[in-house]
């Protein structure tokens, strides 16, 4: 059974930073391609940042570019997702998501119209003075 639990969520300040934790278990994270997906209150879920498991090539959404950035730990089987110079409009509940699919293009990912193996239960982050 896969399984993806987010964990890291909580409450920063404005201009903050926080480092949310994407744990695998039942599969191996190197193998598939990730991607981060947030939700904010009365809005739909939109991808912020997929990283291709082929090429490494990494779509981030142009709201989050330069601050959000991505990394894995194979050893632990967990992927991260750091969140720097954090905004009130950042809030939101934070999903991490997983596909095997080899040719799986990153913007197709994050678009939230495909169809993924794997979501995480999702973590709050809070960005509040």
């Amino acid at each position: 059974q896969l399984q993806l639990v987010e964990s890291g969520g909580g409450l920063v300040q404005p201009g903050g930073s926080l480092r949310l934790s994407c744990a695998a278990s039942g599969f191996t994270l190197d193998y598939y391609s990730i991607g981060w997906f947030r939700q904010a209150p009365g809005k739909k879920r939109e991808g912020v940042l997929c990283i291709s498991r082929s090429d490494g090539n990494t779509y981030y959404a142009d709201s989050v570019k330069g601050r959000f950035t991505i990394s894995r730990d194979n050893a632990k089987n967990t992927v991260y997702l750091q969140m720097n110079s954090l905004k009130p409009e950042d809030t939101a509940v934070y999903y991490c998501a997983a596909d095997s699919r080899y040719v799986l293009p990153v913007q197709a990912m994050c678009s939230g119209f495909e169809s993924l193996d794997a979501w995480g239960q999702g973590t709050l982050v809070t960005v509040s003075s």
